[in-house]
C-alpha cells in the first residue's frame, strides 16, 4: 500500500475515533463518568495529552489489526486484533488506575474496558475497510 493511501486509512480512522469517542464521552455516558469520576475528573480538558493518545491509539490499530488484516484480506482479522489492542490499551490505564488511584471505582474500568475494546474494534473494521477501498479492492 502506499503511503498516500496509507495516509486515508489513517486519517479516517482517526476521524472515526474521534467521532465515536467524543460521542461516548460527551453524550452516552457522560454522566457516568462525571457520577462515577466526580472527585478526580479535572474541570478542563487538557487537549495536548488527549489528542496525542488519539493519534497514537489509531496508529497502534493501524499497525497492529488494520495491516495485518489487509495482508490476508480478512475483516475479521482486523476486528479481532483491533478488539484485543482496545482491550490491552485500555486495561493499562484501568488496572493500574486500579492498583494506584484511591478509590477508583471498579465499575468504571469494566465499562472502560468494553468500550475501549469496542472503539478499537470498530476502528479497525473501517480502516480495514478504507483499506480495500483505497486499494481497489
Amino acid at each position: 500500500m502506499t503511503v498516500a493511501n496509507m495516509f486515508k486509512v489513517y486519517s479516517l480512522s482517526l476521524l472515526v475515533c474521534l467521532g465515536l469517542d467524543v460521542l461516548w464521552l460527551g453524550f452516552v455516558a457522560r454522566g457516568f463518568y462525571q457520577q462515577q469520576l466526580a472527585r478526580i475528573l479535572r474541570p478542563d480538558v487538557q487537549w495536548a495529552p488527549a489528542l496525542a493518545f488519539y493519534a497514537l491509539f489509531v496508529v497502534g490499530v493501524i499497525v497492529f489489526a488494520v495491516a495485518p488484516a489487509l495482508e490476508r484480506a480478512s475483516l475479521g482479522r482486523a476486528i479481532w486484533s483491533g478488539a484485543l489492542l482496545g482491550l490491552v490499551a485500555y486495561a493499562t490505564y484501568d488496572l493500574t488506575s486500579l492498583a494506584l488511584v484511591r478509590d477508583f471505582p471498579p465499575l468504571v474500568a469494566v465499562v472502560d474496558l468494553a468500550w475501549g475494546t469496542t472503539l478499537a474494534a470498530i476502528v479497525a473494521a473501517v480502516g480495514y475497510g478504507v483499506g480495500q477501498w483505497v486499494a481497489g479492492r
